[in-house]
């Protein structure tokens, strides 16, 4: 498994995504996951799935400590004494002491930034969380939060697959070193469809979902596709046995256009 590095965390590259994953399904794929060789597992609040996910990682025998866990703040928890006590409700629900990276979900311009950045940082002196970072920021927030937060970032997870360009996300995530983990990495499953993708997949016997989280992983990007099927739990991970030439690289780069984002909604940023 290969790893991105940003401020003292180490984030596997591949990772699952649990996004609309509910019930024993979820605590199942989970468990399967961990035991495929998954070692990074996404959550949220939001999803109302944290406690299911607590039941995968104690059913699937792994180390704790083995596990990079992601859970998400929601929008409604920014102000400090509810950030705090929403984080131990979180922690309460997957029975667990801490997690690895705890993440503002979304922008929130009804809290100031700099009093949620305080309380996500408090979060971590206490030690519910190893590190902090954000999710779905804009360049302006980044370095708006970058400034602000009394402890380091180490993340922004953003929407990112071949038909969204996140050039310049990317460039302000590395000035600050902050890693970039890719949620909807293989655009809800569009690119199964894609015939150059598919040419490609040809060429290295691989699926064009495979070639699309390769893409991501050689951009030293963190990839958390969603899956509800144990097969393709299996087929997401057997990423780290090819490479794809430059060429290959600016070829799936060219699938980029206006209207690549799927996820957004009336609460978010004005994007880049």
């Amino acid at each position: 498994m290969l790893f991105v590095e940003a401020n003292g965390a180490r984030i596997p590259a591949l990772g699952l995504g649990t996004w609309e994953l509910s019930g024993r399904a979820c605590g199942r794929v989970v468990e399967q996951a961990l035991r495929l060789g998954y070692r990074h597992i996404d959550t949220a609040q939001v999803y109302d799935n944290e406690r299911e996910v607590g039941d995968g990682l104690r059913a699937s025998g792994v180390r704790r400590d083995d596990i990079f866990l992601t859970t998400k703040v929601w929008t409604n928890h920014f102000a400090p004494h509810d950030l705090e006590r929403s984080v131990k409700e979180s922690l309460a629900r997957m029975r667990l002491s801490s997690v690895d990276l705890l993440l503002l979900h979304w922008p929130n311009s009804h809290v100031p930034l700099e009093e949620t950045l305080g309380a996500l940082s408090h979060a971590k002196r206490m030690g519910l969380t190893r590190h902090i970072g954000v999710s779905n920021f804009t360049v302006a927030l980044i370095e708006q939060a970058v400034a602000l937060s009394p402890e380091p970032l180490v993340c922004n997870q953003v929407e990112y697959h071949p038909y969204l360009d996140q050039t310049k996300v990317r460039a302000a995530c590395d000035q600050h070193g902050l890693a970039l983990v890719a949620y909807s990495p293989i655009a809800r499953g569009r690119v199964k469809a894609d015939q150059m993708l598919a040419g490609l997949g040809r060429a290295h016997r691989k699926t064009p979902a495979q070639i699309c989280l390769r893409w991501l992983v050689q951009q030293n990007v963190a990839a958390i596709p969603r899956t509800s099927r144990v097969e393709r739990l299996s087929e997401n991970i057997d990423i780290f046995d090819f490479e794809l030439s430059d060429d290959e690289m600016a070829q799936i780069a060219a699938l980029a256009n206006p209207k690549g984002r799927l996820t957004d909604f009336g609460f978010a940023p004005k994007w880049d």
